[in-house]
């Protein structure tokens, strides 16, 4: 079968293949942001752009008794600006020619677009539909964090953006990156002045430092990570040069947390073995540590209502669900850490309604069955919330 044939057969199909065919490289979504607005005025939905230049639109109510949902992905994608051409494979997968196909996250505007189209000309009962689509996830979450999160009067917020069918992620880790700087008072040559025990080597400091900070797994419950702390790099003296005392070293490591009382109890234990670094090498060499928070946690809440309903709806429309936490950032951590128009704080969920495998290579492709099956896991959790 070739990819005409199965665009022509589904349009949720031929929907995202167009989307996918518009590059958006991060920061450079206004092509595709026109291309959805375009589709959203032929198709009687209320589409606009916000001040940063994202695109809502909104579906009202037809029974203001009920709450409204928000579904949110977004338009940018790994890659340059270079034409963008669909083909489907021997298994039936859609890829892109000669590059990333941008199932992320095209699969979820996709589904989004496609879901509020068809919701605007369809008689059910609900609350109301908010949807918007982001720029600059990939790069910086640029999109989100300038939106006026404000202006949408929903609660729980579904993040499109998982990459397999029939996950609920509950939360996200945090992003920290932590600096440690040594400074040894008094350099020298190694041979002059090694015997001076007033001198240290910065570089051997900072070694001994390394060695009494954590790494890896601080904190897991029931087998998954919730707090990590990894060394990324360390930087000391020159490599091709032997005969000095190096005077300054420092080291670099992330920290991820989907617990903030668990990464909060991880920086005061490195910030006390500094301490104590400090300490026994009074008056020979000192050192720091800063802390830089790139990126809120995605807390789990107790509110199980969006699990306990997405998982009923999976199994009905035979999806298995899996409902789980990951250890790394989404759109999800800036919602999870923003109040609503009411002044209520956002729940977010990441789901999966599609299978993409490869993610952000040439080799990336999208399985489109699992998205068709994801838009059928979609309508019933929106059923299932509005009942």
């Amino acid at each position: 079968m070739m990819i005409e044939d199965v665009r022509k057969e589904h349009e949720l199909v031929d929907l995202f293949c167009n989307l996918a065919e518009v590059p958006s490289p991060s920061l450079h979504e206004e092509k595709v942001a026109e291309w959805i607005k375009n589709y959203c005025d032929k198709n009687g939905l209320d589409c606009k752009f916000d001040d940063f230049k994202n695109v809502v639109i909104n579906v009202p109510a037809t029974d203001n008794k009920k709450d409204p949902l928000m579904l949110s992905a977004h338009m940018d994608v790994i890659g340059d600006d270079s034409p963008v051409k669909t083909y489907l494979d021997e298994n039936g997968f859609i890829h892109a020619i000669e590059r990333t196909l941008g199932g992320d996250d095209k699969a979820g505007v996709a589904n989004a677009l496609y879901f509020a189209k068809n919701l605007a000309k369809s008689n059910i009962q609900h609350g109301g539909l908010e949807v918007m689509f982001t720029r600059d996830e990939e790069n910086g979450l640029s999109g989100i964090r300038n939106a006026n999160l404000k202006n949408f009067k929903s609660k729980y917020v579904l993040v499109l953006d998982s990459d397999t069918l029939g996950q609920c992620e509950v939360s996200g880790a945090s992003y920290t990156l932590a600096k440690i700087k040594v400074h040894s008072f008094k350099g020298g040559h190694s041979g002059i002045d090694i015997g001076d025990k007033t001198r240290a080597n910065a570089a051997k400091l900072i070694a001994d430092l390394i060695s009494s900070l954590p790494q890896g797994v601080f904190y897991e419950e029931d087998g998954t990570v919730i707090t990590s702390c990894n060394l990324g790099g360390i930087l000391a003296g020159d490599i091709n040069v032997t005969n000095i005392i190096n005077t300054d070293a420092q080291v670099s490591y992330s920290i991820r947390s989907s617990s903030r009382k668990k990464e909060e109890e991880l920086k005061l234990k490195m910030a006390l073995t500094v301490d104590e670094f400090n300490k026994k090498h009074k008056n020979i060499a000192d050192a720091t540590i800063e802390f830089e928070e790139h990126l809120p946690p995605f807390e789990k809440v107790d509110d199980e209502y969006i699990p306990i309903l997405f998982e009923t709806a999976a199994k009905k429309v035979g999806v298995k669900p899996d409902i789980t936490s990951f250890h790394a950032g989404a759109e999800t951590h800036i919602y999870a850490n923003q109040t609503n128009a009411n002044d209520e704080k956002f729940v977010p969920y990441l789901l999966g309604l599609a299978t993409v495998c490869n993610m952000h290579s040439k080799n990336e492709y999208l399985d489109y069955k699992t998205m068709l099956k994801g838009q059928e896991l979609l309508k019933e959790l929106f059923l299932a919330f509005n009942a």
